[in-house]
């Protein structure tokens, strides 16, 4: 786990402020499963790369937690549908809702057991995450 962090890290070490989000999700993680994985998508209007990184731990947690059996939802909410007109982008809004609910509602519904132990293996993993960021972070992030 913590070398997978340290991987995080040193891939998002180039990308401006994207390590100041290390800290947020460290305190996201109180809030819980369903709150930590959709704050990418609220990143996502904000900054790509902030994102990016947001759902990069996600997909490690999600990696991590299978080596111990535990099954993390981790669906892809973009929907393929055209958006080329307004009518194709409601339906394509429409259709990311739909798959954003089901991921949450797929969240939500993890047994309890499992959801305590996501919890405890993302709190560890973003403390190794703060740990390595506190090392390799540029001053020009600061």
């Amino acid at each position: 786990m913590d070398h997978s962090a340290q991987g995080l890290v040193l891939n998002y070490r180039d990308e401006k402020d994207v390590l100041n989000e290390t800290h947020k999700m460290r305190m996201t993680v109180s809030y819980g499963l369903e709150r930590f994985w959709g704050e990418h998508l609220r990143l996502k209007r904000e900054n790509q790369n902030k994102s990016d990184y947001w759902k990069a731990v996600w997909d490690e947690l999600g990696e991590i937690l299978a080596k111990a059996g535990v099954s993390l939802p981790n669906d892809s909410v973009i929907s393929h549908l055209p958006a080329g007109n307004k009518r194709e982008r409601e339906a394509k809004e429409a259709d990311e809702t739909k798959k954003i609910r089901e991921m949450a509602n797929k969240i939500w519904q993890m047994p309890m057991d499992d959801q305590r132990v996501a919890l405890m293996v993302l709190t560890q993993f973003c403390d190794s995450l703060v740990w390595w960021c506190q090392r390799y972070k540029k001053k020009k992030d600061s």
